[in-house]
């Protein structure tokens, strides 16, 4: 099973048809390739909503961002895993985190043809690099 960390980047987006759009078309214009995205209303706070993406790479990507309104998240540490879809897979690497005593904040997964990629976002930098070696362990 590989496990590293990737940088997430976070922007707010007003809840209507094409803001989400307009985000992703301004990293795209920057050259972005996105392995993960996801958005979603945020509880509470009426028409707003807000999307993550990984990875971004170079400064152009990292300007294009910006200027878009993506910030790095300091705070939520994110780690990809990618492994042989097999069954128990997401029982199992819960299973090793939670036997390090590491709580996992939000986690993403989907299986693609024969294997399985996630994402498992952390409290950490900490968290992160026990979670890293828990999952390099299986």
């Amino acid at each position: 099973m590989k496990a590293e960390r990737r940088d997430t980047w976070a922007a707010s987006i007003k809840d209507k048809p094409g803001a989400l759009q307009a985000k992703l078309d301004a990293l795209t214009d920057a050259g972005a390739n996105l392995e993960f995205v996801i958005a979603r209303r945020e509880p509470g706070k009426r028409k707003t909503g807000v999307v993550f993406v990984t990875p971004l790479k170079g400064a152009a990507q990292c300007r294009a961002a910006r200027k878009a309104g993506f910030d790095k998240t300091d705070s939520l540490h994110t780690i990809r895993v990618e492994g042989p879809d097999k069954k128990g897979q997401g029982s199992a690497i819960t299973a090793a985190l939670a036997g390090k005593g590491i709580n996992v904040r939000g986690l993403s997964a989907a299986a693609i043809g024969r294997k399985f990629v996630g994402h498992i976002a952390l409290d950490s930098s900490a968290d992160a690099t026990q979670a890293i070696r828990a999952l390099k362990a299986l």
